[in-house]
């Protein structure tokens, strides 16, 4: 049997939290987070917690996931907002709390954590820790969580529980953790066929040991129900007949609806408010209560213009709670409103007085997003933690009709206390076999890439470490996946700023433009295909300046897309049966953001996503690069 390592629960700083206080714990109540690396099996945990619990009953019909709420979360199977439930066990309210396993959303992890005691570390028997792993551990081992180590996915071909859990605890030590931290308790379990133990060889059961776990292990909240009313809130959530509701931890006192309270904002100004319906969790519902008290975690309504980090406080005893530091943004896209010929066809939001809306309104839910206004009333600068953080975005405003264009991501640059220019660096965490090594390194280091570690795998897959200027990464994930045929695996993580690595060379292709607007036939389309790759099919609606391919060669070319076979007195029009065209590449919202170059535009409508140049004619174009030169 694998050692287990033990924790006494209890934190001294809670219990300091209130000098002079009187603190109680809630012994009927724990508030957890689980926190891992993407796909390591976070949601269908919780989706067999719930189960096992007798949340559902015997004949409902639940979905797979069915914490993933969001369309964009089943379709690319992955959590992208935090999500809150409870179940009951031995009389014990747990608070769960799902949280994003990828990086671009660790701001949602960061303020997630503020309402929790403990964490749930789920790693994945097989792959072991990966980026996001160390990414989540170190935020709530700095927040002094108590972690509680699942080793998940037991079951799985090639597992290796016993290799993983050194490699846990190497992480625990590497991440600074206190001794207290460095005694986890370890479960292993298997959340696919429902089942955890103590011992990784016992592949039967259910998930009673795991929970046995949490009210052993995960410390009750410890505070003071009898002072103060003091809350701060997390997270923020809308309901079509209550409006704006904000979930948060009650720190001191009771809450209840139509009481006095007083908001403290951010800004440091109050205001007097009440909650019109204080609500709890209780599985997948939102269950009204008459009150709550200090420890749990509650959802309100009440407060129209309720912000994420802000505390509502008892009227005699005003005190702002701190909110935790949300690491600041690393790229930004500029988001203008649609000027194309096809401008206004499919989209219902068009103007810049709605996508102004829009953004501003994503801007108080996602604390780690930044939008500001620019020189031109048309134009937003709006910045994020990554490539995905932004495309969620606007793959969420397109769903729900807004038409507008957007401009290839940048990095956000820094100066330091010398006027020296930081740029943002990335760790690129590579599992690649080992045929296509040679080309990854190759591809990594002429994009200023610098070898930081490299081994090989029992598996046979190589795993490398490189560290890349977070611009070197752009356009890169499709090239990637090309050059390794689909088998290699990459993961990257934010490392911090340094200094300015110099020019990065990124894309050695150039565009295919269409010359004239028009429809795009079978004939003009055989005569391009030579030139490089199509991106449209015959029938497809285009316009001057639009991007219908990727040329072969690193310069951009214009094609007649639109010709058409003229009928002669020695061949037919209709004769373009015979002709063999190459199915078109269809690029997706990420490829198409990184297929851009600085010259060139992405036109993202409800129906369709079209690329294209800023200047769209010819001539126009010739003149301002001949006048840049």
């Amino acid at each position: 049997m694998l050692k287990y390592y033990r924790i006494i629960p209890g934190r001294q700083a809670a219990a300091a939290r209130f000098e002079g206080e009187k603190m109680k714990k809630a012994e009927n109540l724990r508030n957890i987070a689980i926190i891992a690396h993407v796909d390591h099996g976070k949601t269908t945990l919780v989706d067999e917690l719930l189960r096992q619990s007798g949340t559902f009953r015997q004949n409902e019909v639940v979905e797979e996931r069915v914490m993933d709420s969001n369309a964009l979360e089943r379709e690319r199977g992955i959590t992208i907002l935090s999500k809150n439930t409870a179940i009951h066990y031995k009389d014990v309210k747990i608070n769960i709390v799902d949280t994003p396993g990828h990086a671009d959303f660790g701001g949602e992890v960061e303020r997630i954590l503020t309402m929790v005691d403990g964490v749930l570390l789920l790693v994945d028997a097989f792959e072991g820790c990966m980026p996001q792993t160390r990414f989540v551990l170190k935020k709530a081992l700095a927040l002094k969580k108590t972690p509680l180590v699942v080793v998940n996915k037991i079951d799985r071909d090639g597992a290796r529980p016993a290799e993983v859990l050194d490699e846990v605890l190497d992480l625990f030590i590497e991440l600074g953790a206190d001794d207290d931290q460095l005694e986890f308790p370890v479960i292993y379990a298997s959340a696919k066929d429902g089942y955890s133990s103590a011992d990784p060889a016992d592949r039967s059961g259910d998930m009673r040991p795991l929970l046995d776990a949490i009210l052993e292990y995960i410390p009750c909240p410890e505070s003071d129900p009898d002072g103060p009313t003091q809350v701060l809130f997390s997270s923020l959530e809308y309901d079509d007949y209550v409006g704006r509701m904000g979930t948060g931890r009650i720190e001191r006192g009771t809450v209840k609806p139509n009481t006095p309270y007083v908001l403290c904002r951010q800004d440091g100004t109050t205001e007097n408010v009440k909650f019109t319906k204080i609500y709890q969790f209780e599985g997948l519902k939102h269950v009204e209560v008459a009150e709550a008290q200090a420890g749990d975690i509650i959802c309100a309504a009440g407060i129209a213009d309720l912000n994420i980090g802000e505390t509502v406080c008892d009227p005699e005893h005003v005190e702002a709670l701190p909110f935790v530091k949300i690491d600041e943004p690393t790229i930004s896209m500029n988001f203008m409103v649609n000027d194309s010929p096809f401008a206004g066809r499919e989209g219902k939001y068009v103007t810049s007085r709605n996508l102004r809306y829009r953004l501003f309104k994503e801007v108080e839910t996602n604390v780690s997003l930044r939008v500001e206004e620019t020189d031109t009333t048309d134009t937003f600068k709006v910045s994020g933690r990554g490539e995905l953080h932004l495309s969620i975005l606007i793959e969420n405003m397109r769903r729900e009709n807004y038409e507008f264009q957007v401009s290839r991501p940048k990095v956000i640059l820094k100066k330091d206390e010398n006027g020296k220019t930081l740029e943002p660096m990335e760790l690129a965490i590579i599992e690649v076999p080992e045929e296509y090594v040679g080309t990854v390194i190759e591809k990594l280091c002429s994009r200023k890439g610098e070898m930081e570690n490299m081994d090989t795998r029992t598996t046979g897959m190589t795993h490398l470490e490189i560290k890349i200027p977070s611009r070197g990464l752009i356009g890169y994930r499709s090239e990637f996946l090309t050059d390794t045929n689909g088998n290699g695996i990459m993961n990257q993580l934010f490392v911090g700023y340094e200094p300015y690595k110099g020019d990065i060379s990124t894309r050695n292709q150039g565009s295919i433009i269409a010359h004239e607007t028009g429809t795009a036939t079978g004939y003009g389309l055989w005569n391009t295909q030579d030139r490089g790759k199509l991106f449209i099919a015959p029938g497809a609606e285009v316009y001057e300046g639009m991007i219908v391919g990727e040329c072969a060669k690193n310069e951009d070319i214009v094609c007649n897309v639109c010709k058409k076979k003229h009928a002669t007195n020695t061949r037919a029009s209709g004769s373009d049966e015979a002709l063999k065209l190459v199915p078109p590449t269809v690029l997706s919202l990420e490829q198409s953001m990184e297929f851009l170059a600085d010259d060139e535009l992405l036109e993202v409508t409800p129906k369709s996503i079209r690329l294209r140049k800023m200047i769209l004619a010819k001539d126009q174009r010739m003149k301002s690069k001949f006048g840049k030169k």
